[in-house]
């Protein structure tokens, strides 16, 4: 246990999270279990550590462990609990808490016969914790940590405390908003280069950013992917393989029979892939309104921009990027549907939105919200681009 201590106190305090996660603030950490899911790469183990060091310092009645620690092969999440809160453990922070085998269950079993005790893990996007672990269903509060927004990208690099506006706020007010932000910087300035490496944490390491993207990219697939979903290894290629076709034929509507044909399996294989890749944060599928999945998507997208960069840097459409920016952004907390001809994508249900490059693509519809590249300031119903990346 004093090894594990020690570790702890050396990372927390060598921990400097360059940005103070807004999710920070989010969490009732009242609560006894508390869930913390998101894509590799996108800084869950600095956020546990942050709260370690914001909350308790070198106190001891928290501790952080992660389930890479080989003493785990040999002992259980229960047994270490029980001998953590005995010295007067009151938080254990459990990080990659999936690499435990039965985890949810010995997670339900602390709940249960420790009440004194609080934990919080971290775990995949992939994971569904009530949906397919019914013993945390109605014990366990989930949040998801995302990638840096171009908000968050933009405190880091100018040294401000810009904060988030929601949805209608931006339509409503997004000329104030703009001009109040381009009093201190100038925004544009550095949105090329958020959309190309900004929304993981990791490119602050003085490391090669699209490499280091794509060893994350294959982490995902290889142990996100295949160890949660319990994948067998022979099937890893065919993964790979059908995400650098969806990435190669850019955002449109997938050819399931083709790529079928091309990773030689079932149309009913490849739409089970399809959805593993959108767990893991590697993709994003839009559909019609009033249609989900299992149904084909009306259009596969990546993720998110910085993806678009590493996995096919020769294809990279600015269209594209720009709509994958703006769907990013917006899936946090709307639904985002395929739009009609003439608009890019309907938001929650009513508001038609179309993106485009600059303000000579616009045809003035007052029904539809234009979001605007290489602008600083809208007007009306044309909103700057980059503005949507205030949303978190």
């Amino acid at each position: 246990m004093e090894a594990f201590y020690r570790t702890h106190a050396y990372l927390v305090e060598h921990t400097n999270a360059p940005v103070r996660r807004d999710l920070m603030d989010e969490i009732d950490w009242n609560d006894r279990l508390i869930g913390i899911k998101g894509t590799r790469g996108v800084g869950k183990t600095t956020f546990l550590l942050q709260y370690a060091k914001e909350k308790f310092g070198t106190d001891r009645s928290c501790l952080f462990i992660n389930m890479n620690n080989f003493y785990f092969s040999g002992h259980g999440i229960v047994e270490f609990a029980y001998e953590f809160q005995r010295r007067g453990g009151k938080v254990l922070l459990i990080d990659q808490v999936f690499k435990f085998p039965n985890w949810s269950k010995e997670l339900r079993m602390c709940y249960d016969r420790f009440p004194n005790l609080k934990i919080v893990f971290t775990g995949s996007s992939v994971m569904r914790l009530k949906e397919e672990n019914l013993e945390l269903h109605d014990i366990v509060k989930s949040y998801n940590l995302r990638g840096f927004s171009f908000r968050e990208y933009l405190n880091l690099q100018t040294g401000m405390k810009f904060h988030a506006y929601p949805l209608d706020e931006i339509r409503n007010n997004h000329e104030q908003i703009a001009k109040g932000i381009l009093s201190k910087v100038h925004p544009l300035d550095y949105f090329p280069d958020y959309l190309h490496h900004g929304f993981y944490p990791f490119f602050l390491e003085k490391r090669n950013f699209p490499e280091n993207l794509l060893k994350t990219m294959n982490m995902m697939v290889e142990v996100d992917i295949l160890l949660i979903k319990q994948i067998e290894l022979k099937y890893l290629s065919k993964i790979k393989k059908l995400l650098y076709l969806l990435a190669v034929d850019g955002p449109k509507a997938p050819n399931v029979s083709q790529l079928a044909g091309d990773i030689e399996t079932s149309r009913a294989t490849v739409m089970n892939y399809i959805k593993y890749l959108a767990d893991a944060r590697l993709i994003n599928m839009v559909y019609p309104e009033g249609e989900e999945f299992p149904k084909k998507p009306a259009k596969i997208m990546m993720h998110n921009p910085n993806l678009m960069y590493s996995i096919y840097p020769v294809k990279v459409e600015e269209q594209d990027v720009l709509e994958t920016f703006f769907v990013n952004n917006l899936w946090k907390d709307h639904k985002v549907y395929k739009g009609d001809k003439y608009t890019s994508f309907l938001v929650d249900g009513n508001l038609p939105f179309k993106i485009c490059t600059d303000t000579m693509r616009v045809r003035n519809n007052p029904n539809v919200t234009y979001a605007v590249h290489r602008t600083d300031i809208g007007h009306g119903n044309q909103i700057p681009l980059w503005l949507f990346g205030f949303l978190y």
